[in-house]
């Protein structure tokens, strides 16, 4: 029988405690969609939807013609569906894992490390770095998506080493200083921001948790009396505090640039930039690795010495984190999310109202493609009969597959494809 090269796929949900509960989630949105048969608990939490062929969540293949049930089987039998620059350049494996994260609670502050670093925890402590790859990733707003993202520029920091007594506390006058005399020499200020950070971090248990307390009584008396909390970052700190009482992430506001992202914008996570998720709906897609050094805003394994070691202290604005598109000059409908990575590339695709007809190109490596918005039929050479497409599905085409779609829905569709330019 002829091999049969598109394919629907059910894909694992993982339900994470920081994620959003029920149907208040887009993750369960698009599973109910996907599939209208799911069973959604609307007290539990449906944190995040992953389309790919990784162990932890390999995807089931929803076509009964296919002898493999997962995603990863068939690409083990079918290695030529991924296209030949991508299967001698990743061994044969998909090299990306695509996602839907939905965020109500944040997560830990955290940064991936390079191939080079990946490989040497990998060796040291395998328990808490199971490969030696590593994890650049990128996350697409699909709602308000709110996220902490790299070191803020010196005058913001010492901005709040000014007005926040108990920050300037963890941090000491000698570090502070420090910083304050570095401005306009950039070896020098990454210098002192690793030191002004690693003193923080380090501080013991008892000193930053009073620091804490003290902080967030003054900030909620502040608010409750009607006065502006801004040079404290009021409301941030009393959201953090609220979800991970007593923890030294806290602080970190004051380190980090908190970048809000609208529909459709990007923040590209390459290797040694901290961040942290807070809140909201976004695509995400990332190397294959499940490499995460953590120090704060989490009940796991924390390395702080690794983290304050591995960190690209280099201080940038908020707006520069966020990543641009690219409009694709072959496809009107199609932007790029292009990141200076090898491993993927993400196309959002926008097709409008006035469209019934779309085409969706062959490309010479292996794409899933998730549909947001919409309904149609799709209809290609070796899915061997037509898919019906609409809100929650998940495809996977091989490389070189043009897939057709005849768009009933009249308001157009939205669409996520994930793939591997080499």
């Amino acid at each position: 029988m002829e091999e049969v090269r598109v394919f629907p796929l059910t894909c694992a949900v993982q339900n994470y405690a920081w994620g959003k509960m029920g149907m208040g989630s887009e993750v369960a949105k698009l599973v109910v969609g996907g599939d209208p048969l799911a069973v959604i608990e609307h007290d539990k939490p449906y944190a995040e939807l992953w389309m790919g062929a990784h162990p932890k969540g390999d995807a089931q293949i929803k076509d009964n013609r296919i002898a493999q049930t997962t995603l990863g089987q068939w690409i083990a039998h079918f290695p030529g569906c991924l296209g030949s620059k991508v299967k001698d350049t990743f061994q044969g494996q998909l090299p990306f894992l695509f996602k839907v994260l939905s965020v109500n609670t944040a997560l830990s502050i955290q940064a991936h490390p390079d191939r080079e670093l990946a490989a040497r925890l990998h060796a040291q402590f395998p328990e808490h770095y199971p490969d030696n790859n590593h994890k650049p990733e990128m996350a697409i707003a699909l709602t308000s998506f709110h996220g902490l993202c790299g070191f803020r520029p010196v005058e913001e920091i010492l901005g709040f080493l000014k007005f926040v007594p108990e920050f300037h506390a963890l941090v000491g006058n000698e570090a502070a200083e420090e910083l304050q005399c570095s401005m306009g020499d950039g070896v020098r200020t990454s210098q002192a921001l690793k030191k002004c950070f690693t003193r923080m971090m380090n501080c013991e248990k008892k000193v930053f948790v009073d620091q804490l307390n003290m902080l967030v009584k003054r900030v909620t008396e502040e608010a409750a009396a009607g006065k502006d909390t801004t040079s404290s970052n009021g409301e941030l700190l009393l959201r953090l505090h609220c979800q991970y009482p007593g923890d030294i992430g806290c602080f970190s506001i004051y380190f980090l640039n908190h970048v809000v992202l609208q529909p459709g914008q990007a923040m590209f996570l390459g290797a040694n930039v901290p961040h942290a998720y807070l809140s909201g709906d976004c695509v995400e897609c990332m190397a294959c690795s499940d490499n995460t050094v953590r120090a704060g805003l989490t009940p796991k394994f924390i390395d702080v010495n690794t983290l304050c070691e591995m960190l690209n202290y280099s201080p940038s604005p908020a707006s520069s984190k966020i990543f641009p598109s690219v409009q694709d000059s072959s496809d009107p409908c199609v932007s790029l999310y292009d990141p200076p990575v090898p491993d993927f590339t993400v196309m959002r695709i926008q097709v409008p109202a006035s469209v019934k007809q779309y085409t969706l190109a062959p490309i010479d490596c292996a794409s899933i493609l998730l549909v947001i918005e919409g309904d149609a039929t799709a209809t290609a050479a070796s899915a061997l009969s037509d898919i019906p497409l609409r809100s929650g599905t998940v495809l996977f085409v091989s490389a070189n597959e043009s897939v057709s779609l005849h768009i009933t829905s009249p308001s157009g569709m939205s669409m996520y494809r994930a793939c591997c330019l080499l």
